[in-house]
């Protein structure tokens, strides 16, 4: 990750391009989040974790979402 870009592979297998909002790490559960916009939806933020590895896991959990969620909206409050 760099340049606040990074290349993922969609559904499909296609590389996409997309761009990084914010990244964090959850001392709660020692995991590291991306918040993520993609280019087909600019407005909708995808949240994944990822391993030092780079490799990335979509969040499904609830409890997951909402607290990226938080996160999200206090980083937009402070900018």
């Amino acid at each position: 990750m760099n340049d606040n870009k990074m290349t993922i592979i969609d559904d499909e297998g296609k590389e996409v391009e997309v761009q990084i909002i914010l990244t964090f790490k959850c001392d709660e559960n020692g995991k590291q989040y991306v918040l993520f916009t993609a280019p087909e939806d600019p407005d909708t933020v995808y949240p994944a974790s990822y391993t030092d590895e780079g490799e990335l896991q979509m969040v499904e959990t609830e409890e997951e979402l909402a607290m990226c969620e938080e996160v999200l909206n206090s980083f937009e409050t402070e900018v």
